[in-house]
């Protein structure tokens, strides 16, 4: 019944067996725990996994690829990945935050004066300085770290590279943050080179290497994402970025505004629906022939093989889905759609429901439904919440 989403694809230069793709997601969880959710994500049927946030230089917080037990540690991640007979995927990004800037806000953190939220903003409000008055000298070592560590994750075993086209690149492309005045700076030929550049110096030394480019998009009326490109500017972006090397997208809505607008949930005022951020990926269409993966509110198998078959994205993202479901590719392969209605019933309500709820209730007794903490899913990644939405495992239900 899922052709489209079954089918093999060339994306990018990466032969895919099918159209699904685990989107890039921060964990929270010991090395050991992390590595065994991936493994169940990949032995699960999906085609390819992009390991989020893979920093292009030394790294004092985040696993880099530049020291030696970094190394090891994609080394293996990637080797797990592919004994499941998944691809694997770096995305490289360079953080635009101000790590000294950030310094002032620890004792307010700790003291519990300053949320996690008003701690994002607060450091959202450094970036634009730190962009705006970065030396030359600094850009241009950055870029060159996109290249050597694109070359260290081939080293490490990674089918393909991502780069971050939010984060450093994201804010370099935005009006909003960046301010400067010369080559880097000024109308968006200048706010593109900073990640066509990056782009190059990956191109260079690996002639044939797939790259992604996660497009993170910027709407207007009403304001969404304040880094990334402006949807206006688009025409001007895609085809520099062509140009200097990537072989696809990976479209979804810019960073830097509230979380719950990246990661929307079924509430949210605007970014609600099934495939909520597919309508970028229309935009981009206007501009490449290259392979796109959309993001966005993407779990009900019959909506994304209508997307797939009618082309309007080539692979589909997701990550919720997979966490709640890590068999969701391989339950698709045999045609299980009345379980997916189920599925999608069961995610739908426990977003919207608490656990009291007779419907919640009903659901979790009849499909035999494990309920997991947000911080199993959400890591520290920001997401948990106090009187949140409950969240369930699916994945060992014997009704599924």
């Amino acid at each position: 019944m899922y052709q489209a989403i079954n089918n093999p694809v060339n994306y990018g230069g990466l032969e895919l067996k099918n159209r699904i793709i685990f989107a890039p997601t921060t964990f929270g969880l010991s090395d050991e725990e992390y590595f065994e959710k991936i493994r169940k994500i990949a032995a699960g049927g999906c085609a390819m996994i992009i390991v989020g946030d893979v920093p292009v230089g030394k790294s004092t917080f985040e696993k880099s690829l530049f020291d030696k037990k970094g190394f090891a540690y994609y080394q293996k991640l990637a080797r797990i990945v592919h004994q499941e007979n998944c691809r694997i995927c770096a995305q490289l990004h360079q953080s635009d935050s101000n790590m000294l800037a950030m310094l002032k806000y620890v004792p307010g953190v700790l003291s519990k004066k300053i949320t996690m939220q008003q701690l994002r903003t607060l450091l959202n409000n450094e970036v634009s300085p730190y962009i705006t008055k970065m030396s030359q000298h600094k850009i241009h070592k950055i870029i060159q770290g996109f290249g050597e560590a694109a070359v260290l994750a081939v080293k490490a075993d990674f089918d393909m590279v991502q780069v971050h086209g939010d984060r450093m690149c994201g804010s370099f492309s935005s009006v909003i943050f960046n301010h400067r005045t010369d080559e880097y700076g000024g109308n968006a030929r200048n706010r593109a080179r900073f990640a066509t550049e990056a782009v190059q110096a990956i191109r260079k030394r690996l002639p044939d290497l797939p790259i992604d480019y996660k497009l993170a998009v910027r709407q207007e009326n009403p304001h969404y994402g304040n880094a990334g490109v402006l949807e206006s500017e688009l025409g001007i972006f895609i085809p520099l970025l062509e140009d200097a090397g990537v072989t696809s997208f990976h479209v979804t809505l810019a960073n830097h505004s509230s979380l719950e607008d990246t990661i929307p949930p079924a509430n949210h005022p605007y970014f609600k629906e099934q495939g909520c951020f597919l309508k970028f990926c229309d935009e981009v269409r206007n501009y490449t022939d290259k392979p796109i993966t959309g993001v966005g509110g993407l779990n009900q198998p019959d909506f994304i093989e209508e997307q797939l078959a009618n082309g309007r994205i080539t692979c589909a993202a997701m990550s919720r889905q997979l966490l709640a479901d890590p068999e969701w590719p391989d339950k698709v392969k045999i045609d299980r759609s009345q379980k997916f209605i189920a599925v999608f019933a069961a995610i739908k309500m426990s977003r919207k429901l608490t656990a009291a709820s007779g419907h919640t209730l009903y659901l979790r007794e009849k499909f035999k439904l494990t309920k997991i903490s947000q911080q199993q899913v959400c890591g520290n990644y920001g997401g948990v919440k106090k009187g949140g939405p409950s969240i369930y495992d699916i994945s060992s239900s014997p009704n599924l």
